[in-house]
């Protein structure tokens, strides 16, 4: 049903926007829960192989307002029931490491502990998309153990190298500056700087691969 704000469904979307409220807290210690494992998965690597692999982590939890204009986009029921369903990135988590490698090992340590659920992962480092984009998504369950009950929560975690998130940024600042009609030309160098990044990322892991061996030799 698409959403058309009108005089009549007013009160149903105030009342709607509380419910919903309420049901963000449950994302919100969902967000909790994943923050801190990623937390001590940076302080363990940190204490035992005095190496840090996470530069960055940053979480956001969507508004109400956010969710109603994705339910509008996606042509979804205005219920919690459907948003539930249909909206899966209601909270995220972004990860920036430094190498390639990093990413991957952080994903298994991830994908490996034994109350989390893995629901979909998307490789956008192995397959890119078609404007250059790059990142490892990764969708998480993790169980909030609330007064009543056990609620599943999904997390988003999205994965990218420092030069992957420098690129993203910039892709996001012009589909936003153009309102999403970039001219070609911009899409074009979007693309070439692209293709710059992966090789500086390539470029830097082998470097840190070949310093790996200086530390190896007596």
């Amino acid at each position: 049903m698409t959403l058309k704000v009108t005089i009549n469904n007013l009160d149903k979307m105030k009342h709607l926007k509380n419910e919903l409220t309420r049901f963000l807290m449950a994302y919100k210690f969902g967000l909790d829960e994943m923050n801190t494992k990623i937390n001590i998965l940076k302080e363990e690597f940190q204490y035992v192989h005095d190496y840090n692999p996470i530069e960055h982590v940053k979480s956001r939890l969507k508004s109400p307002d956010s969710i109603f204009l994705k339910a509008q986009r996606k042509d979804i029921d205005l219920s919690i029931e459907s948003i539930r369903d249909n909206i899966k990135d209601i909270a995220g988590i972004r990860i920036t490491c430094s190498f390639i490698s990093d990413i991957y090992e952080l994903a298994t340590m991830l994908q490996k502990q034994k109350d989390i659920t893995v629901v979909e992962v998307k490789d956008y480092i192995k397959n890119p998309k078609a404007n250059g984009y790059k990142s490892l998504h990764l969708l998480l369950e993790i169980p909030v153990f609330l007064s009543d009950r056990v609620e599943n929560v999904p997390v988003e975690v999205q994965i990218r190298t420092v030069a992957m998130d420098f690129w993203a940024s910039l892709e996001h600042k012009i589909y936003y500056k153009f309102k999403k009609e970039v001219p070609n030309h911009l899409l074009a160098e979007l693309k070439e700087a692209a293709g710059v990044v992966s090789h500086l990322d390539h470029k830097m892991e082998n470097l840190n691969k070949e310093m790996d061996r200086y530390k190896e030799l007596p």
